[in-house]
This record gives structure tokens, sequence and C-alpha cells, in this order.
């Protein structure tokens, strides 16, 4: 187990966690990235249900820059771009499972279905 004291090297390791995964759209957003191939922009927008054009464009631009997502313009007309997860974003896989499960036990406490 985890503890915090004596230990400011784990404290900065989850900080930067957090830092790179902040928000609440950034593990939504890798999760749709992470089924059947690289999308759209306009293909996430309507899988991660209530978020705007505008935060998306900036969290995809946010976990570009943290290597967790991969940004591929093609030589089309007009130009296609398309967002893939890369496979540092895919090693995210165990947190997000992870939340799933926590996230369903916690729904089921709280509201107790």
């Amino acid at each position: 187990m985890l503890t915090s004291e004596g230990c400011p090297s784990t404290m900065l390791s989850i900080k930067d966690a957090l830092e790179a995964l902040e928000g609440k759209w950034k593990l939504l957003i890798l999760f749709a990235l992470s089924s059947s191939g690289p999308k759209r922009f306009k293909q996430i927008s309507k899988e991660v249900a209530g978020i705007t054009d505008k935060t998306l464009s900036k969290e995809l631009k946010l976990l570009e820059s943290n290597q967790l997502v991969k940004r591929e313009v093609h030589d089309t007309f007009p130009p296609t771009v398309e967002y893939s997860i890369t496979p540092h974003g895919l090693s995210l896989e165990k947190v997000i499972a992870e939340l799933h499960y926590w996230g369903l036990a916690h729904r089921k406490q709280i509201i107790g279905k």
C-alpha cells in the first residue's frame, strides 16, 4: 500500500499523472479512442456525450502534448484529420478499467443502483 509519509517521489508521480489527466474529459476521450482505430473529430465528439467542440479541441491538444494521442493530417481535399491513441495512452487501460469498477461500486454505494 502506498503511503505519503517519507515518499515525495510518489507524491510527485501522482501529481504528474493528475496534471496529464486532469478534468472530466481526458479519460473519456482516451476511452473513446481505445476501440476501433483512429477517429475523426466529429466521431469523437459524438461518442463523448456533452463535450463542446471547443473543449474537445483543447483537450485533444493537451493529450497530444502529453503523447497520449496522435493527430494525423491526411493529404486529401479538404484535409482529413484523424486522432488515435498512442501506446503511451494505451498504458492507461488498467487505470480506466479500475475507474470503471470503482465508479460502479460508488454509484451502488451512493445511489443504491
